[in-house]
């Protein structure tokens, strides 16, 4: 494992996004990540974005997303949870390790600029002539083939059924290659990647669940089943 424990120091209750349960569950608790694969759940506000960015910063990765290795574009400090995170084994033991930010809010930004420097591994296709979703498959074929740390932020977002099918695989083969991934997302598809652990953030804190338990599952369940049930409430 590149991240073994995830630890919060020198934090304030009274501040957010220490006030949001689960963040305030992990500068408590702290995070003991067990499997190669890791996501997390919630609903809008609960923390998962912000937990996936704050290790991007702790990690020395840009926050707006790309590849690590390599000097923000613009001047950015490390946000509150981001420079309060301690990781186990130290950031000093990981410099060699390879790592992706992949955060859908500013993929289109950062995958653009990438396609106009010409930089390896985002495509052979500029960004701008192809949608969205094609835009995010070219770099998992391009940039998700090494060793190394990959962080995603609803990596689903542009995604069709089958191509959700296809980012399960590439983070498949990541995990039996000795990669470490850790995915916040609301698809009830991609957790169910056998062997992934699976930590629902709510407002009990940080829980871990199997993929039958989530609430995200459930729902999905209930409403494929029998939308009219769901649709007459809005309807009405």
């Amino acid at each position: 494992m590149i991240i073994d424990e995830i630890k919060v120091r020198g934090w304030d209750p009274d501040r957010w996004p220490f006030t949001v349960p689960a963040i305030r569950s992990l500068a408590e608790n702290g995070i003991a990540l067990t499997q190669p694969v890791t996501f997390l759940v919630g609903e809008n506000g609960s923390g998962k974005s912000t937990i996936v960015e704050a290790l991007a910063e702790a990690f020395r990765m840009d926050v707006r997303g790309g590849h690590g290795g390599r000097r923000y574009a613009s001047p950015l400090a490390p946000g509150i949870l981001g420079s309060c995170l301690r990781l186990s084994p130290p950031i000093a033991q990981k410099r060699r390790v390879k790592s992706f930010f992949l955060r859908s809010e500013t993929a289109k930004g950062v995958l653009e600029f990438m396609s106009d420097l010409g930089v390896s591994g985002y495509g052979d296709r500029h960004n701008a002539e192809v949608s969205h979703g094609e835009s995010f498959l070219q770099v998992l074929q391009g940039r998700f083939n090494q060793q190394g740390l990959y962080l995603l932020d609803e990596p689903e977002a542009p995604f069709s059924f089958r191509s959700c099918l296809a980012l399960m695989s590439v983070l498949d083969e990541l995990a039996r290659g000795g990669s470490q991934v850790i995915c916040a997302t609301h698809s009830p598809l991609l957790t169910a990647l056998p062997g992934a652990a699976i930590l629902q953030l709510s407002e009990s804190g940080i829980t871990p669940r199997t993929w039958r338990e989530l609430e995200l599952t459930t729902n999905w369940i209930h409403f494929l089943e029998a939308p009219g049930a769901f649709l007459r409430h809005l309807t009405a």
